[in-house]
């Protein structure tokens, strides 16, 4: 696969990278009738074809093996859209910087809610953000009841977090393009991803 093609089969189903093979299928079931060509309200033929692709990947132990390679290689580089100035500088990146973690949890909670916490040391991977910078936009969220450290130490996102993200979002367009990006499976390239309207 090419490094621009790769799609997270994961985050396009909407399930943790250990799920079981009854998982995948079930999953896949629901959201291929909602995404099917024949269906007149929510048809969508490209996202239908995707999910086809990730079904047939993640079902083939052999072809799943492949690829959770390829996933895990391509899961230790920063998403492109933190490397962004707008992530970096000022005021205004200490605030896409709490939205952007708030996203990253968000989709966290919905992809894996049995494991949904993300460590400090994801987040500087993830962000390419030093821990250091890090450390008063987690402090902020704290206060905020945005978010709360679990057992493992590890940050996840609260009731109020999610309320935050939905009733901010449509105002931030850079963290609308993330959570659209992880419908489709390419979070981490999302900074190449036209802006729509």
């Amino acid at each position: 696969m090419p490094d621009t093609g790769f799609t997270d089969y994961y985050e396009l189903l909407q399930i943790s990278p250990n799920a079981e093979l009854e998982t995948i299928q079930r999953v896949y079931k629901l959201l291929a009738a909602r995404h099917h060509p024949d269906n007149t309200e929510t048809g969508d033929l490209d996202k239908f074809l995707a999910l086809k692709r990730a079904f047939e990947t993640l079902t083939n132990p052999t072809l799943r093996v492949e690829y959770d390679a390829l996933y895990e290689q391509r899961n230790t580089a920063p998403i492109e859209l933190f490397e962004l100035k707008e992530f970096s500088i000022g005021v205004e990146g200490e605030a896409n910087r709490r939205m952007g973690i708030l996203c990253l949890l968000y989709n966290r909670r919905r992809s894996n809610p049995d494991d949904p916490g993300l460590s400090l040391l994801e987040f500087e991977s993830m962000m390419s953000v030093p821990r250091e910078h890090l450390m008063f936009t987690m402090w902020y969220l704290r206060e905020h009841n945005c978010v709360r450290q679990d057992e493992a130490s590890d940050y996840v996102i609260t009731g109020e977090g999610v309320d935050y993200v939905e009733s901010h979002l449509p105002s931030n367009k850079l963290l609308h393009r993330l959570l659209k990006a992880a419908e489709n499976g390419v979070t981490r390239t999302a900074s190449r991803e036209p802006e729509q309207g």
